[in-house]
């Protein structure tokens, strides 16, 4: 079954303390859906038209874990506290294998 993966490019961080109080929920509610971080915000080289922000990937077992781990209600509360505290690029692709 192919993996399922977060990729979430923040392109502005607008409110440094919303994004904290994301950080704080959000990790728990990754980690109950079986989620994996393989990289937040390290080093980044950004080409074409990339931007060299925080960029966070996300490894779960499934495309369908991934899904339901973003629609659950402990993301959901986490997102509430980001609110328009970023922009950002966050998307859920499925693996290759």
């Amino acid at each position: 079954m192919p993996k399922g993966y977060w990729v979430s490019v923040y392109r502005t961080i607008s409110d440094p303390e919303k994004l904290a109080a994301y950080d704080k929920l959000a990790g728990p509610a990754v980690r109950a859906g079986g989620g994996r971080v393989l990289s937040r915000g390290g080093r980044v080289v950004a080409h074409d038209a990339g931007i060299a922000e925080r960029t966070i990937l996300i490894e779960f077992d499934s495309f369908e874990q991934a899904v339901s781990t973003r629609e659950s209600a402990a993301y959901q509360e986490a997102l509430a506290a980001l609110s328009d505290g970023v922009e950002r690029d966050f998307r859920i692709v499925e693996g290759i294998d």
